[in-house]
Formats: structure tokens, sequence, C-alpha cells
């Protein structure tokens, strides 16, 4: 990953802006959102890899800090939340696009799906994701 980085400051332009845009592993809620509520029905569990992944990109950009090839001006965090309509819809997105970072246990499945089965009838499940975004700027070297 440092190497992308050193890369990626090689071709920027002068001033350039690089953006680090990305969800963090923080076992992320499980809700049932209808038009008239907003229900807690689990977490996610973090997988050692979503874990590690963060970790090295967090070293990444620090190191590439340290040389002084970028410096950052801004970082926020926001929440991103991803629907489905039914929990079989979710289980299979988790299971095809997230089982090498996340997890939800049988104990978590179940009470997700009784909490949806007794939900309005608009109610969708969703999946309240942690995001950051930092801008860093090109230091000229």
């Amino acid at each position: 990953m440092v190497h992308a980085l050193h890369e990626i400051h090689r071709i920027l332009a002068p001033n350039g802006i690089l953006i680090d845009l990305r969800p963090l592993a923080d076992n992320w809620p499980v809700e049932v959102k209808s038009n008239r509520a907003t229900l807690k029905a689990g977490r996610v569990d973090d997988m050692p890899a979503g874990i590690e992944d963060d970790k090295a990109a967090n070293q990444a950009i620090a190191r590439v800090a340290t040389e002084k090839l970028f410096v950052q001006e801004q970082a926020e965090f926001f929440p991103f939340f991803y629907y489905w309509d039914s929990p079989k819809e979710m289980q299979e997105y988790i299971d095809d696009d997230w089982a090498d970072f996340v997890s939800i246990d049988e104990a978590a499945w179940k009470n997700i799906r009784s909490t949806w089965a007794v939900a309005d009838a608009d109610a969708r499940l969703r999946i309240h994701v942690k995001m950051m975004i930092t801008r860093w700027r090109k230091i000229q070297s």
C-alpha cells in the first residue's frame, strides 16, 4: 500500500489532492427501519481481515505523512447506510460481497429476522456503516 501511495504522489499534479474514503471496521449496527421507527436488531462482527486492512491503511498513510509526501488538510467521519428488503437479501449480499470482512452470528440473524417480521409493512433492513473521508495535499519534494 505504501508503494501505491508513492506512485500516487509521483503522478499527482503539484499541490494535488488525495482523497482517502473508506469504511472503518466498527461492528456496524443492523437496524430495521420503517417510516415510524428504527429498531436495533443486532451488530455485525468484524473479521480479522477487515481489521487488518484498516490497520494497514492507517499505517501506510501515516508513513507517507512522516515522509512528508502528503499533509492532512481535513478529516471527517459520517454514516453510510446499506438497505435490503428482506433478511434473505441481506444475508446473500453479506455472503457474496462482505464475507472476508464481516459476519453475523446465528443468534443475531435470529433476532434480525424476528425484528423484521414484526415491524411495519414498509420496513427494510439496513447496516449503519461508519465512513471516513480525509483530504491530503501533495507536498512538493
